[in-house]
């Protein structure tokens, strides 16, 4: 697949170089024309400024990347800009001026939107950060993709976006509302447990193949309803990679008949004060 990332260094910023001219001249080359893949890294200065300048680029010049299937928003290291101080804006003009897209990944969420989230032939959906909105979930809740096979959300913490709770994340799991998603990944959470209990019976969970409820605060409590699941038995993989539960609840997962994730324990000192998501700030 034929992949481009841009990206502006800080000195790149300083010098004055502008994303927007980045995009144009890619749009403006044969590459551009045979790009399958782009990813926007840094815009420069994205912790001040946000991704508004390159959607519009992106959108306006739509029509010079006929090929493109797959787009990451915001691909940036940890020293370029923290996940939770990137900036970006509203994304879904980008799903209206590629009606091709089968992949969308988005890294940030201050300032995100995603309205309306609607794309007849998006497969993937991704956003990676530190703290998910409830607008954004209300968006992806009211919006239609009928293909999507892979959502991915890190729901994060309150401090750094997630200002919902789990009446916001269950609808994502009515029956009938992504009818061909195979891997739902409903991460990186401070109420992981309450996510787990919740899924773990859900209809959905009968169509999937992975169930990533990764990266978050998941303890035995969880860990104990996803045991008695009948529906989970029914996976492929089952990802709790990074999470506090006990030896003997690992233990106990790992001997289901599918294949089950539980590396990177963490040493929560029974007080879930002192419980983490992996990716926060």
């Amino acid at each position: 697949m034929s992949e481009l990332k841009l990206s502006i260094d800080y000195d790149q910023y300083e010098g004055g170089v502008k994303m927007v001219d980045l995009i144009e001249k890619a749009a403006d080359s044969e590459e551009g024309r045979q790009l399958e893949s782009l990813i926007i890294g840094d815009w420069g200065g994205a912790y001040e400024n946000d991704s508004g300048e390159v959607v519009e680029a992106l959108v306006r010049l739509s029509g010079k990347f006929p090929k493109l299937r797959k787009l990451f928003i915001g691909d940036m290291s940890f020293e370029e800009c923290e996940v939770s101080w990137i900036n970006q804006t509203n994304l879904a003009p980008l799903l209206t001026a590629y009606p091709e897209l089968t992949s969308l990944t988005i890294k940030g969420s201050t300032g995100l939107k995603l309205d309306p989230a609607r794309h007849e032939k998006l497969e993937e959906l991704t956003i990676i950060c530190g703290g998910l909105g409830k607008n954004v979930l209300a968006s992806i809740r009211e919006g239609s993709f009928p293909e999507l096979r892979k959502l991915e959300l890190y729901l994060g913490v309150d401090e750094y976006g997630f200002d919902g709770g789990l009446e916001d994340v269950l609808p994502l799991i009515e029956p009938g509302k992504f009818p061909k998603l195979k891997y739902l990944g409903l991460k990186d959470s401070e109420i992981q447990d309450e996510i787990a209990i919740a899924v773990a019976d859900a209809p959905i969970v009968s169509q999937l193949e992975t169930l990533d409820l990764s990266m978050g605060t998941l303890t035995d409590k969880g860990g104990e309803a996803l045991l008695r699941s009948d529906k989970i038995k029914g996976l492929k993989l089952l990802d709790l990679g990074y999470h506090y539960m006990s030896d003997d609840m690992m233990n106990r997962l790992k001997r289901l008949d599918i294949q089950v994730d539980v590396s990177e324990q963490q040493d929560g000192d029974d007080d879930e004060d002192f419980r983490y998501p992996a990716l926060t700030e």
